[in-house]
């Protein structure tokens, strides 16, 4: 048995926009059909846009260092010297 509400079939047919609203304000439910567990209704997890400047700080202080110089060799190592300038004529 789930810890969420059960709902059967016949209430979510019935009831579908007050239930969709709740899944959309983050209530999951157990779908039932003849007493029987069928399926789940759960809220989709939602991509953050943002990150505050505190939470990106606390971030920074655990991520690898970085080194600069290590880069632009990786970089020469890889790139052609002579890379050619798309402006000139």
């Amino acid at each position: 048995m789930s810890l969420q509400p059960e709902i059967s079939q016949r209430d979510l047919r019935l009831r579908s926009k007050e239930i969709m609203d709740a899944v959309e304000d983050g209530q999951s439910y157990t779908v039932t059909r003849d007493g029987r567990e069928i399926g789940e209704l759960v809220p989709l997890r939602r991509r953050r846009r943002f990150v505050s400047r505190t939470e990106f700080a606390a971030m920074s202080r655990t991520s690898p260092g970085f080194d600069l110089e290590r880069l632009r060799a990786e970089q020469e190592a890889v790139l052609d010297g002579d890379l050619d300038d798309p402006y000139a004529r």
